[in-house]
């Protein structure tokens, strides 16, 4: 299943430039049980490895903006740090449904990118929006993709392969750094990350041949609408449990 998993979730990084942690995190928890704060890390290096194959050819194709991605950095770097290290404070209940609850926020606001906005040239805000994003995804191993192109996409006048290229080039080092952090504490599930990355190969060099050929943006919508419901899910499995236990502890 995990081989299939890295697979799947690889294409979609591919084309999209979404589901490094979107997909991977909420997907470990619920069809492998896996616990909540090893699943972001595991998600975390995962998403790095998928995008170290993938951004090499946005990178080739000149698809990377480096002002943007510069701009990104300069506080998405600290905001990472700060996120990886806020989730070892939570309990692994509330901890779930945040971070279920938190996919279904990012999966609804990127859907917003597929009305007709009128676009205007802010890059040097992105540095105002860094922060936020890098403490996501440390916190949840989710918003870098979702995030980072939307307001790449609302920010910028970049064309629609270059806002992808740029989004991966972002989410690579957040991801390398965030799951350096969480390797380091342990919260890593090696045997699953190696059955993952064994079908993200894959995915990923197939993915990166099919991104200019396949309507990302139709695909990109799909993945969205999937995730709110895999959120709103794992949400609702969390605050559930949660609840469980206190009613437990009550008694």
């Amino acid at each position: 299943m995990e081989i299939a998993l890295g697979f799947i979730i690889a294409i979609f990084i591919a084309i999209t430039g979404v589901g490094a942690g979107s997909m991977t995190t909420p997907l470990l928890i619920l069809l492998i049980g896996m616990p909540t704060k090893q699943a972001v890390g595991t998600a975390l290096i995962f998403g790095a490895a998928v995008k170290i194959l993938t951004t090499p050819l946005y990178i080739a194709r000149r698809q990377v903006n480096w002002r943007a991605f510069g701009f990104l950095m300069a506080t998405g770097l600290p905001g990472v740090l700060i996120g990886s290290l806020l989730l070892q404070g939570f309990k692994s209940d509330l901890l779930t449904a945040f971070v279920g609850f938190t996919i279904v926020c990012i999966a609804a606001i990127n859907l917003f990118r597929f009305s007709n906005i009128t676009r205007h040239d802010r890059t040097p805000w992105l540095s105002a929006v860094g922060l936020p994003i890098g403490i996501e995804v440390g916190f949840s191993s989710a918003g870098a993709g979702a995030l980072g192109a939307l307001c790449l996409m609302n920010m910028t006048m970049l064309a629609p392969a270059a806002v992808v290229g740029t989004d991966l080039s972002f989410g690579l080092v957040l991801s390398l750094v965030g799951g350096g952090i969480h390797a380091a504490m342990g919260d890593l599930n090696t045997a699953v990350l190696i059955k993952l990355l064994i079908g993200g190969v894959v995915g990923a060099l197939a993915g990166g041949m099919l991104a200019s050929k396949l309507p990302s943006k139709k695909l990109r919508f799909m993945l969205c609408v999937a995730l709110v419901i895999l959120g709103a899910n794992l949400g609702w499995k969390g605050w559930t449990d949660y609840h469980k236990t206190q009613v437990t502890i009550t008694r």
